[in-house]
């Protein structure tokens, strides 16, 4: 078929008038998109770093791949080859055939730093094989991977990985709730308190809530399957008169009640837009009249029909690809964008619905709302 001969295909279709001339390559570069195909490359060396632990001997000095191998129980060969990538990854150091930590994998990789990333690592190295299959789950629209990993290990590594996450924000968060919710309009906590953390989880925002809020009593509600890794949490920090644990499944089972302060961080995103609603409902029936619901949620952009093309309204990027993670682990869930929460909010009658002046890591955010009734404050200017 010549150029001539191709069917007219409107908007698409070549002027006639001008001759077809090949589009020039020198402004754009395969090199981006061939460094985004393979940083699984990087990803999964990190992985293999964490899983087979090579950083722990290492604190205790500098060793060659031979000193390693019979501790880790790995070929000295192939053990060579993974501590040389680490090496040009900047995560391991190396003088002549010798290595040792850097600074950052002191700090982050050993399994007994208090602040250590390990578990959260191996939890996404639990969920590589799916992302492998996005397209089966992309064809037939349904999950292709079964809960957080096979065995206790890959569950105990998604509890103690989401408590790594929330470390990184938690304690920082706490100490300034106060602040941002009279900066958004909204009633700060009681001088006493009581505080449910829903799906919490190790209980980590209980804990540092209550820790920066000595009138704050907290109940952490989740599967009883999470029971002892949140009580052990709450002793290692000495709240255990403070915080307790309620067990149940919160889509299904009735909610304590008589809450100040409601806190949901990263749950809303496991349930299809029907579940999320109803959370948000079964939460808010938790609380005392004129207490506060807080939804933590890797937030979309609102999408508008404005005719822009140029992806500032399909981010972030963190949050779109997370609720691809969503497809392929859960039955309906998704991430959701801020004007959907607030929605979620306002159908189930909390009012001064606000998003906190608050960006966490991955461009996360805080969706606030008020339960009708006492002690109720006035929408400040500009709220509804």
């Amino acid at each position: 078929m010549t150029a001539a001969s191709i069917p007219n295909s409107g908007a698409f279709a070549a002027p006639t008038s001008a001759p077809i001339s090949a589009p020039s390559f020198e402004s754009i570069s395969p090199g981006p998109l061939l460094a985004m195909s393979g940083s699984y490359w990087s990803g999964c060396t990190l992985h293999a770093g964490v899983v087979l632990d090579v950083f722990t001997p290492l604190a205790e000095g500098p060793a060659t791949p031979q000193d390693l191998a019979p501790r880790l129980g790995c070929d000295a060969r192939a053990l060579a080859m993974l501590l040389r990538a680490l090496c040009s990854l900047g995560i391991l150091l190396r003088s002549g055939g010798v290595y040792g930590l850097t600074e950052a994998a002191r700090e982050f990789l050993l399994p007994a730093s208090p602040r250590s990333v390990c578990h959260i690592i191996r939890h996404h190295h639990h969920l590589v094989q799916s992302f492998a299959r996005m397209d089966e789950s992309v064809r037939s629209g349904r999950a292709n991977r079964s809960g957080v990993g096979a065995g206790e290990t890959a569950r105990e590594d998604f509890l103690l990985g989401m408590f790594n996450l929330a470390m990184g924000i938690a304690p920082g968060l706490a100490a300034q709730l106060d602040g941002l919710l009279a900066a958004a309009g909204l009633p700060k906590l009681p001088e006493r308190a009581r505080m449910l953390d829903l799906g919490g989880g190790p209980g980590t925002y209980a804990i540092q809530f209550c820790l920066a809020n000595p009138g704050l009593a907290a109940v952490i509600y989740d599967l009883p399957g999470t029971r002892p890794v949140a009580e052990a949490t709450v002793a290692r920090f000495g709240v255990t008169g403070r915080v307790a644990f309620h067990p149940g499944d919160y889509t299904t089972d009735e909610l304590p009640g008589g809450f100040d302060l409601a806190w949901l961080s990263q749950i809303l995103h496991g349930e299809d837009p029907a579940t999320a609603t109803d959370l948000v409902r079964r939460a808010a029936a938790a609380l005392a009249p004129g207490g506060v619901l807080l939804v933590h949620e890797f937030l979309l952009d609102d999408q508008k029909d404005d005719g822009q093309a140029d992806g500032t309204q399909d981010g972030p990027a963190f949050a779109a690809l997370f609720s691809l993670n969503m497809l392929l682990g859960t039955a309906g869930g998704q991430a959701y964008a801020e004007g959907e929460v607030r929605r979620m909010f306002e159908d189930v009658g909390l009012t001064l619905v606000q998003r906190l002046d608050f960006v966490g890591p991955n461009d996360s955010g805080i969706i606030a709302g008020v339960k009708p009734g006492r002690g109720q404050v006035k929408p400040g200017p500009g709220q509804g």
